[in-house]
């Protein structure tokens, strides 16, 4: 007799960037020489801060059951960071950390969003805003945005609207565009889900890294009477390089937060212990570490820009945040952007994702969370494809 695979869970597509990153790193330890942009991972080490703050909880043997939506520690230090940085008053428990921004993410939908809810995603969107808002049984409306720079309008969030819009999901700075929504465009997004009364998961996990002019607002400091219909979503992973720490966390009204922290008691009771300390290791002594990854992140930035700019066949906008770089292959010579990126890997053993992926066909993301010397190598083996 045959396993019955539920339906909920035979629609879900595997990420496609975790798909990439594992096929790269397959080739690699067959010993080709794969250079892969694939993954949204940071290349430098933890912060000193983090390290020490876990040695010392394994030494004090911090190693049992925490508190389901973390340690008393960890929010502290999180409410002092939004405080200091945002000037967002939030007590303990309007708080909850998980393993991970995505179990967050996954667990805000699960508490806001129910059968037959529709749910706004601006495109492009990271690949797994959709299957989770699938898991709790609602409905994408992707919102087309590449006419726009990537940056949503009011008339194309309000066409989107129906009687079973409940709420959207925002990313800023955005993966896979590196695009940062300026204060006019929150303050449109805001005005909508004012007018709609709609939720807000405003997922801000790449806050810090913001390059040249461009500036991340906060939602809430823009629009702070929506802070009762506002899920924030932060963690550790980009802006102090530990993603494999996996500590991720949410600030939002106590009520949300509390049926949250339900789920997460059932799904997968508290994050890391040892991760925890770490991460308020990182949080009250990371500051200047962050600003110095974020201006290596800037040089890199400009380097590829300078390598791949002027490109025949390509067409990429200088992105203001995150670390990525979404490119236009529509007019190369593999204008199919899953083409392109499985012929490149093949032929050249460079790893990138497809638009596809985030909804955006003709597109391919290239991350540049790595050394300037894979930088410099990557560019100039995707000239070669490109020349054929």
């Amino acid at each position: 007799m045959k396993l019955k695979i539920s339906r909920r869970v035979s629609a879900i597509q595997p990420s496609a960037t975790l798909a990439i990153a594992g096929i790269a790193r397959e080739l690699k330890a067959k010993g080709q020489p794969v250079l892969s942009f694939s993954a949204g991972e940071p290349d430098f080490a933890s912060p000193e801060g983090a390290l020490a703050a876990a040695r010392n909880a394994m030494d004090r043997g911090e190693t049992r059951y925490t508190a389901n939506s973390g340690i008393p520690e960890l929010k502290r230090a999180i409410a002092g960071y939004y405080k200091t940085r945002f000037d967002l008053d939030y007590a303990p428990s309007e708080i909850i950390v998980s393993s991970g921004a995505k179990q967050v993410l996954y667990q805000a939908g699960q508490t806001l969003a129910d059968l037959d809810d529709e749910v706004l995603l601006p495109n492009p969107a990271w690949v797994s805003y959709v299957e989770q808002v699938r898991l709790a049984d609602a409905g994408e409306v992707i919102i087309d945005t590449s006419s726009t720079g990537f940056i949503p309008t009011r008339d194309g969030m309000e066409s989107a609207l129906s009687k079973k819009t409940v709420g959207m999901i925002i990313n800023t700075p955005n993966n896979p565009t590196g695009v940062v929504y300026g204060r006019d465009t929150l303050e449109m997004l805001a005005d909508v889900a004012r007018q709609n009364d709609l939720w807000i998961i405003y997922d801000e996990i790449y806050e810090r890294l913001t390059y040249g002019e461009a500036k991340h607002y906060n939602i809430l400091q823009i629009a702070p009477d929506l802070r009762d219909r506002v899920i924030i979503v932060n963690g550790v992973s980009k802006a102090y390089s530990m993603t494999g720490w996996r500590i991720g966390y949410a600030l939002g009204p106590k009520e949300a937060i509390a049926k949250m922290d339900d789920i997460q008691s059932h799904l997968s009771s508290n994050a890391t212990s040892i991760a925890q300390w770490a991460s308020v290791g990182a949080i009250e002594s990371g500051e200047s570490y962050i600003e110095s990854n974020r201006r290596e992140f800037e040089r890199r930035r400009d380097l590829l820009m300078d390598l791949l700019s002027g490109v025949e066949g390509l067409r990429l906008e200088r992105p203001d945040g995150a670390f990525y770089a979404f490119i236009d292959v529509r007019n190369s010579s593999v204008p199919d952007d899953n083409e392109f990126c499985r012929r490149i890997l093949e032929e050249k053993f460079v790893a990138l994702v497809p638009g596809d992926a985030f909804f955006a066909p003709g597109y391919v993301r290239m991350s540049y969370a790595c050394s300037e010397d894979d930088i410099r190598e990557g560019a100039e083996r995707i000239k070669e494809f490109l020349r054929g």
